[in-house]
Parts: C-alpha cells; sequence; structure tokens
C-alpha cells in the first residue's frame, strides 16, 4: 500500500497534469476565436471589394442610375 508521501506525490502530479491540460485547453480555444476573427474579417473584405467591383461595372456600363 502508499504511503502518504507516495499518495501527496500522486495528487501533485496529477495536479500538474490537470493544470497542464488547461492551459493547452485556452491555448486552444484562443487559437479558434483568433481564427474565426481573421476568417470573419477576410470574409467582409472579400464582400466590400465585390461590392465594389459591381459597382464599378454598373457605373461602366451605364446601369448606375
Amino acid at each position: 500500500m502508499a504511503d502518504n508521501k507516495q499518495s501527496f506525490q500522486a495528487g501533485q502530479a496529477a495536479g500538474r497534469a490537470e493544470e497542464k491540460s488547461n492551459v493547452v485547453v485556452e491555448k486552444v480555444k484562443d487559437a479558434a476565436t483568433s481564427a474565426g476573427a481573421s476568417a470573419q474579417t477576410a470574409g467582409q473584405k472579400i464582400s466590400e471589394t465585390a461590392g465594389g467591383a459591381v459597382n464599378l461595372v454598373k457605373e461602366k456600363t451605364g446601369m448606375n442610375k
């Protein structure tokens, strides 16, 4: 049977492992949030550029009345 010191050390090791996993989970969440924000920004820029192109075509073809 494990003595108190071994039990204590096992508990410490489990606590450290849990803390490390929590840190990794937070980093993954942060990375996912950042990627989502970047994708949203890119989508907005594409939409704005496409809208500008449509307006330019309408202007050049006389459809912008």
